[in-house]
C-alpha cells in the first residue's frame, strides 16, 4: 500500500504543481513524472487536421499518458491537458510577460472556454479518458488593472494556458464562471477519482 485506501502505485505524467497538490490533497501519494511531449507540434498538426480544443486536449492527455506508461510496468499512469478556445483562437501558456499582457488584453471582455482532459493508462493501454469543458467570462480589464496583476503574480502567470490561475487574485479577473472548479485548475479531479475507486486503486 502506498498510502491510506491507495492499492496500486500512480504516476502523474505531468510537471504541472498544480495538478500535483490536487492529488495529493485528495490524499493520493503519487509519483511525478512528466512526459515532455511536443505539445506545439500536436496541437498544429491536430488543427491542420481539423480538431477542436477538447480533440486537442483529449489527444494530448493520451499522447503523455502511454508514453510515461512504457517505463512503469503494471502503475496507473494519469496524462492531463487544457486547451483555451476563445471565439475559434487558441491561447497557451504565455512565454513571457509581454505576452501574458497581450492574453490578458486579448480574453478581457470575453466568454471563453476552457477544455481539462485526463487518461489513465496501464502498460500502454487506455483504461479510461475524459475530457470536461468550463466557460469563463473575463471581465473588462483596464490597462492599470493589468498592470498591477502582471506585477503581483509575476511568472507564477506563465504557468497556465491564458496566462492566469483561477486561484487567489485571479478569482477578480472574471464575472462569472460556468463549470467545475478543478476542470478550471486543469484536472477534472471528481471523475477521476470516481474511476479510480471503481478501478479498486483507492478504497470505495
Amino acid at each position: 500500500m502506498t498510502a491510506i485506501g491507495q492499492s496500486m502505485t500512480i504516476v502523474l505524467a505531468s510537471g504541472s504543481r498544480t495538478r500535483a497538490e490536487l492529488l495529493r490533497g485528495a490524499g493520493l501519494t503519487v509519483e511525478i513524472d512528466p512526459a515532455n511531449v511536443d505539445e506545439d507540434a500536436v496541437k498544429e498538426s491536430l488543427r491542420a487536421e481539423g480538431a477542436s480544443a477538447a480533440q486537442v486536449a483529449e489527444a494530448l492527455s493520451d499522447l503523455k499518458a502511454l508514453k510515461v506508461s512504457r517505463r512503469y510496468p503494471g502503475a496507473l499512469v494519469i496524462g492531463a491537458d487544457q486547451t483555451l478556445d476563445c471565439n475559434g483562437v487558441w491561447f497557451d501558456k504565455p512565454p513571457d510577460l509581454d505576452h501574458l499582457r497581450a492574453h490578458l488584453e486579448a480574453l478581457g471582455g470575453h466568454r471563453h472556454s476552457l477544455f481539462a482532459g485526463v487518461s489513465v493508462m496501464r502498460d500502454g493501454q487506455r483504461l479510461w479518458g475524459l475530457v470536461e469543458p468550463a466557460h469563463m467570462t473575463m471581465r473588462n480589464l483596464s490597462a492599470d488593472f493589468i498592470t498591477r496583476y502582471i506585477e503581483a503574480v509575476g511568472e507564477d502567470g506563465l504557468g497556465s494556458v491564458g496566462g492566469y490561475r483561477l486561484e487567489g487574485l485571479g478569482a477578480q479577473l472574471f464575472s462569472r464562471v460556468e463549470g467545475d472548479y478543478f476542470t478550471v485548475l486543469g484536472l477534472p479531479l471528481l471523475p477521476l477519482l470516481g474511476f479510480l475507486r471503481q478501478h479498486g486503486a483507492i478504497t470505495s
